[in-house]
Protein backbone atom coordinates (compact mmCIF):
# COMPACT_ATOMS: atom_id res chain seq x y z
CA UNK A 1 0.00 0.00 0.00
CA UNK A 2 0.91 4.07 -0.99
CA UNK A 3 0.20 6.05 2.34
CA UNK A 4 0.16 9.49 1.90
CA UNK A 5 -0.32 11.01 5.40
CA UNK A 6 -0.81 14.99 5.93
CA UNK A 7 1.71 15.84 3.04
CA UNK A 8 2.05 19.57 2.16
CA UNK A 9 4.34 21.17 -0.92
CA UNK A 10 5.40 24.20 -1.29
CA UNK A 11 6.66 26.16 -4.79
CA UNK A 12 8.58 28.59 -2.65
CA UNK A 13 6.05 30.80 -0.82
CA UNK A 14 3.04 29.17 -2.96
CA UNK A 15 1.55 26.05 -1.14
CA UNK A 16 0.20 23.31 -3.90
CA UNK A 17 -0.97 20.96 -1.09
CA UNK A 18 -2.25 20.95 2.28
CA UNK A 19 -2.73 18.09 4.23
CA UNK A 20 -3.30 15.66 1.59
CA UNK A 21 -4.10 12.21 3.25
CA UNK A 22 -4.54 9.43 0.62
CA UNK A 23 -4.04 5.25 0.37
CA UNK A 24 -3.84 3.15 -2.89
CA UNK A 25 -3.57 -0.15 -2.09
CA UNK A 26 -2.18 -3.51 -4.03
CA UNK A 27 -4.75 -4.70 -6.48
CA UNK A 28 -6.80 -1.44 -6.83
CA UNK A 29 -7.23 1.59 -9.11
CA UNK A 30 -7.24 4.57 -7.31
CA UNK A 31 -8.32 7.34 -9.29
CA UNK A 32 -7.58 11.21 -8.03
CA UNK A 33 -9.87 13.75 -9.47
CA UNK A 34 -10.11 18.05 -9.96
CA UNK A 35 -10.27 21.25 -12.02
CA UNK A 36 -7.14 22.35 -13.32
CA UNK A 37 -4.55 23.75 -10.75
CA UNK A 38 -5.78 21.76 -8.09
CA UNK A 39 -2.83 20.19 -7.03
CA UNK A 40 -2.99 16.61 -8.72
CA UNK A 41 -0.07 17.04 -10.73
CA UNK A 42 1.93 18.04 -7.67
CA UNK A 43 1.17 14.98 -5.16
CA UNK A 44 2.15 12.72 -8.04
CA UNK A 45 5.91 14.98 -8.14
CA UNK A 46 5.41 14.56 -4.09
CA UNK A 47 4.71 10.37 -4.39
CA UNK A 48 7.50 10.06 -7.22
CA UNK A 49 10.41 12.24 -5.48
CA UNK A 50 10.10 15.08 -8.24
CA UNK A 51 9.73 18.23 -5.72
CA UNK A 52 10.37 17.71 -1.66
CA UNK A 53 7.30 18.06 0.48
CA UNK A 54 7.04 20.34 3.46
CA UNK A 55 6.02 18.43 5.72
CA UNK A 56 3.85 15.16 6.05
CA UNK A 57 5.17 11.46 5.33
CA UNK A 58 4.46 9.23 2.31
CA UNK A 59 5.70 5.45 2.73
CA UNK A 60 5.35 2.60 0.42
CA UNK A 61 5.49 -0.81 1.50
CA UNK A 62 5.72 0.08 4.66
CA UNK A 63 9.29 1.79 3.96
CA UNK A 64 9.22 5.74 4.06
CA UNK A 65 10.44 7.33 0.97
CA UNK A 66 10.66 10.36 2.50
CA UNK A 67 14.10 11.90 1.26
CA UNK A 68 14.57 9.17 -1.35
CA UNK A 69 15.43 10.58 -4.87
CA UNK A 70 13.35 9.37 -7.97
CA UNK A 71 15.81 6.89 -9.04
CA UNK A 72 15.82 5.02 -6.11
CA UNK A 73 11.94 5.10 -5.28
CA UNK A 74 11.27 3.39 -9.10
CA UNK A 75 14.08 0.37 -7.61
CA UNK A 76 11.70 0.21 -4.75
CA UNK A 77 8.89 -0.68 -7.13
CA UNK A 78 7.07 2.59 -8.00
CA UNK A 79 6.60 3.00 -11.81
CA UNK A 80 5.68 6.50 -13.25
CA UNK A 81 3.82 7.53 -16.26
CA UNK A 82 4.39 11.23 -16.64
CA UNK A 83 2.25 14.32 -18.13
CA UNK A 84 2.96 14.59 -21.59
CA UNK A 85 4.59 11.01 -22.05
CA UNK A 86 7.91 12.29 -22.25
CA UNK A 87 9.39 9.46 -24.26
CA UNK A 88 12.59 9.82 -25.70
CA UNK A 89 11.43 11.09 -29.57
CA UNK A 90 15.29 10.61 -31.52
CA UNK A 91 15.26 7.09 -29.61
CA UNK A 92 13.46 3.61 -31.28
CA UNK A 93 10.52 2.42 -29.54
CA UNK A 94 12.64 -0.70 -28.80
CA UNK A 95 15.17 1.77 -26.78
CA UNK A 96 12.82 3.71 -25.37
CA UNK A 97 11.15 0.98 -23.70
CA UNK A 98 14.99 -0.27 -22.50
CA UNK A 99 15.46 2.66 -20.69
CA UNK A 100 13.50 0.89 -18.18
CA UNK A 101 15.89 -1.46 -17.14
CA UNK A 102 17.55 1.27 -15.14
CA UNK A 103 15.90 0.21 -11.61
CA UNK A 104 16.49 -3.64 -12.72
CA UNK A 105 19.09 -6.06 -11.92
CA UNK A 106 21.24 -7.09 -15.10
CA UNK A 107 19.23 -10.78 -15.13
CA UNK A 108 15.99 -9.41 -15.42
CA UNK A 109 16.47 -6.75 -18.22
CA UNK A 110 14.05 -7.85 -20.72
CA UNK A 111 10.72 -6.71 -21.81
CA UNK A 112 8.16 -8.30 -20.93
CA UNK A 113 5.33 -10.20 -23.47
CA UNK A 114 2.56 -8.47 -21.67
CA UNK A 115 3.23 -4.89 -23.05
CA UNK A 116 2.89 -6.37 -26.68
CA UNK A 117 0.27 -8.70 -25.85
CA UNK A 118 -1.53 -5.15 -24.33
CA UNK A 119 -0.14 -3.15 -26.76
CA UNK A 120 0.29 -5.19 -30.24
CA UNK A 121 0.92 -1.64 -32.20
CA UNK A 122 4.70 -1.62 -30.55
CA UNK A 123 5.93 -4.82 -31.39
CA UNK A 124 5.35 -3.94 -35.23
CA UNK A 125 7.61 -0.32 -34.71
CA UNK A 126 10.14 -1.44 -32.79
CA UNK A 127 12.79 0.22 -34.91
CA UNK A 128 10.75 3.53 -35.62
CA UNK A 129 11.61 6.31 -33.38
CA UNK A 130 9.51 7.34 -30.82
CA UNK A 131 9.20 10.89 -32.39
CA UNK A 132 7.22 9.49 -35.23
CA UNK A 133 4.53 7.43 -33.46
CA UNK A 134 0.99 9.06 -32.82
CA UNK A 135 0.39 11.03 -29.66
CA UNK A 136 -1.84 7.56 -28.39
CA UNK A 137 0.65 5.47 -29.99
CA UNK A 138 3.20 7.37 -27.49
CA UNK A 139 1.32 6.65 -24.37
CA UNK A 140 1.25 3.45 -25.32
CA UNK A 141 5.07 3.27 -24.98
CA UNK A 142 5.15 5.59 -21.91
CA UNK A 143 3.14 2.91 -20.29
CA UNK A 144 4.91 0.13 -21.58
CA UNK A 145 8.38 1.64 -20.46
CA UNK A 146 6.95 2.04 -16.96
CA UNK A 147 6.05 -1.69 -17.29
CA UNK A 148 9.39 -2.74 -17.99
CA UNK A 149 10.90 -1.71 -14.70
CA UNK A 150 8.01 -4.43 -12.70
CA UNK A 151 6.45 -2.09 -10.89
CA UNK A 152 4.50 -2.43 -7.62
CA UNK A 153 2.42 0.65 -8.48
CA UNK A 154 1.79 1.94 -11.71
CA UNK A 155 1.43 6.06 -11.06
CA UNK A 156 -0.17 7.79 -14.02
CA UNK A 157 -0.77 11.59 -14.71
CA UNK A 158 -3.63 11.86 -16.81
CA UNK A 159 -3.31 9.28 -19.36
CA UNK A 160 -6.21 10.49 -21.37
CA UNK A 161 -5.02 13.63 -22.43
CA UNK A 162 -5.50 14.06 -25.86
CA UNK A 163 -5.88 10.80 -26.99
CA UNK A 164 -7.90 9.11 -29.25
CA UNK A 165 -11.14 7.30 -27.91
CA UNK A 166 -10.22 3.73 -29.04
CA UNK A 167 -7.07 3.92 -27.70
CA UNK A 168 -8.38 5.12 -24.03
CA UNK A 169 -9.79 1.79 -24.43
CA UNK A 170 -7.21 -0.39 -24.82
CA UNK A 171 -5.52 2.25 -21.96
CA UNK A 172 -8.27 1.11 -20.06
CA UNK A 173 -8.30 -2.23 -20.44
CA UNK A 174 -4.52 -2.68 -20.48
CA UNK A 175 -4.77 -0.92 -16.59
CA UNK A 176 -7.36 -3.63 -15.49
CA UNK A 177 -5.28 -6.07 -16.55
CA UNK A 178 -2.53 -5.29 -14.53
CA UNK A 179 -4.53 -4.65 -11.40
CA UNK A 180 -6.67 -8.70 -11.94
CA UNK A 181 -3.73 -10.20 -13.18
CA UNK A 182 -0.27 -8.77 -11.17
CA UNK A 183 -1.98 -7.53 -8.11
CA UNK A 184 -0.86 -4.36 -8.80
CA UNK A 185 -1.69 -0.85 -7.48
CA UNK A 186 -2.39 1.85 -9.64
CA UNK A 187 -2.66 5.65 -8.74
CA UNK A 188 -4.19 7.36 -11.59
CA UNK A 189 -4.57 11.09 -11.85
CA UNK A 190 -7.76 11.86 -14.45
CA UNK A 191 -9.76 14.60 -15.92
CA UNK A 192 -11.78 12.46 -17.81
CA UNK A 193 -14.57 11.59 -15.55
CA UNK A 194 -16.20 8.26 -17.37
CA UNK A 195 -12.61 6.74 -17.60
CA UNK A 196 -12.34 6.88 -13.73
CA UNK A 197 -16.09 6.11 -13.31
CA UNK A 198 -15.54 3.00 -15.22
CA UNK A 199 -12.45 2.15 -13.44
CA UNK A 200 -11.36 2.99 -10.40
CA UNK A 201 -12.13 1.23 -7.34
CA UNK A 202 -11.59 4.13 -5.00
CA UNK A 203 -11.94 8.22 -5.80
CA UNK A 204 -10.31 11.09 -4.17
CA UNK A 205 -11.08 14.99 -5.27
CA UNK A 206 -8.52 17.32 -5.18
CA UNK A 207 -9.71 21.16 -4.76
CA UNK A 208 -7.07 23.96 -3.89
CA UNK A 209 -4.15 21.36 -2.89
CA UNK A 210 -6.64 19.63 -0.51
CA UNK A 211 -8.70 16.22 -0.49
CA UNK A 212 -12.67 17.10 -0.52
CA UNK A 213 -14.08 14.12 -1.37
CA UNK A 214 -12.96 10.03 -1.10
CA UNK A 215 -15.35 7.28 -1.45
CA UNK A 216 -16.22 4.38 -3.98
CA UNK A 217 -16.42 5.48 -7.98
CA UNK A 218 -20.34 5.22 -7.14
CA UNK A 219 -20.00 8.45 -5.05
CA UNK A 220 -18.86 10.26 -8.36
CA UNK A 221 -22.57 11.05 -9.60
CA UNK A 222 -23.69 12.39 -5.91
CA UNK A 223 -24.24 15.90 -5.76
CA UNK A 224 -21.14 17.17 -3.52
CA UNK A 225 -18.85 15.28 -5.92
CA UNK A 226 -20.46 17.03 -9.11
CA UNK A 227 -20.05 20.67 -7.33
CA UNK A 228 -16.23 20.24 -7.20
CA UNK A 229 -15.95 18.65 -10.47
CA UNK A 230 -17.94 21.50 -12.09
CA UNK A 231 -15.88 24.18 -14.06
Amino acid sequence: MLTVKDVNLHYGAAQALRGVNIQAEMGKITCVLGRNGVGKTSLLRAVTGQHPTSAGEIAFDGKTLDGMAPYARAKQGIGFVPQGREIFPLLTVRENLETGYAPLKRADRSIPDDIFNLFPVLRSMLSRRGGDLSGGQQQQLAIGRAMVTRPKIMVLDEPTEGIQPSIIKDIGRALQYLRDSTGMAILLVEQYLDFCRELADYVYIMDRGEIVHQGTAETLDTEEARRHLTV
